[in-house]
């Protein structure tokens, strides 16, 4: 049984999606399911989050530069395993221009693919040649967005990109839900997002998820301990909120794993 592979997406810097990326990945990997990260950003920040020296490991800008088969790119870290990346990754658009360049991260995880029950895919904050392959490559996109009205532009944005990746390249591919990051029901502009969001996802024919991410100090915390903030602080806020979303992604298959810890 091949993986369930997840992008998680949106153009604009700052929403959250590295930090949903890493949840993700260790609320699945403390549930029993086999999981790679992938990590599609120049700037390597999954990596980095995960507790991995990403100057010192191989990345996928080996794979896609044919240098290394994708089992051999793999680090292996306490959460996952992960195929990180670093600036070196920063050329794709200009590096890779060869016919079928959209079709690369496909390719490298159709290797590895039946070794996992779930792949999460880290996008970069652009709609570019990266992000592109992880559209054509995923069955889903998961849409972190802040509770700000910049925020919700980019999320507009992406509608285009992923009609024409549909239309063009990956006709299965589907928006799984818009997720709100550090939100707070008691501010005014929250709520009105939350209402703009809904319209949205109507759009895209997806839903805002029930789970909401609230705002906490562990989020910023967490990487600087190599760890996500399911891990770092279990029972903080953030914490809950994200084991709700993954409720949602894992399914039945992978129930949720009872454990306590930090604060």
């Amino acid at each position: 049984m091949s993986a369930f592979m997840i992008a998680v997406t949106n153009q604009k810097g700052g929403v959250g999606k590295t930090t949903t990326s890493a949840a993700l990945l260790a609320s699945l990997h403390n549930r029993g399911a086999r999981v790679l990260g992938v990590d599609l950003d120049p700037q390597g920040s999954l990596g980095f989050s995960l507790g991995l020296d990403i100057e010192r490991c191989a990345t996928i800008y080996d794979v896609f530069r044919g240098e290394l088969e994708p089992q051999a790119a793999i680090s292996h870290t306490e959460t996952c395993d992960l195929l990180p990346s670093n600036i070196l990754l920063a050329g794709a658009e200009l590096e890779f221009n060869r016919p079928g360049r959209e079709f690369m991260l496909k390719t490298a995880l159709s290797k590895v693919e039946q070794d996992y029950d779930f792949i999460i895919v880290d996008t970069p904050p652009a709609l570019n040649l990266l992000t592109v392959n992880a559209y054509v490559a995923v069955d889903k996109l998961i849409i972190p967005m802040a509770p700000e009205v910049l925020s919700l532009l980019g999320v507009s944005q992406i509608k285009e990109t992923i009609h024409s990746v549909q239309e063009y390249y990956n006709s299965r591919l589907q928006v799984l839900g818009i997720l709100l990051n550090r939100y707070n029901a008691r501010f005014n502009l929250n709520r009105e997002v939350l209402e703009l969001a809904a319209q949205i996802a109507q759009q895209l024919d997806t839903v805002v998820f029930d789970a909401k991410v609230r705002g906490s100090v562990s989020v910023a915390e967490a990487p600087a301990h190599g760890l996500s903030v399911v891990d770092y602080a279990p029972t903080s806020k953030p914490a809950r909120d994200f084991e709700q979303l993954c409720d949602q992604v894992a399914g039945p298959r992978f129930p949720r794993a009872e454990r306590g810890g930090r604060g």
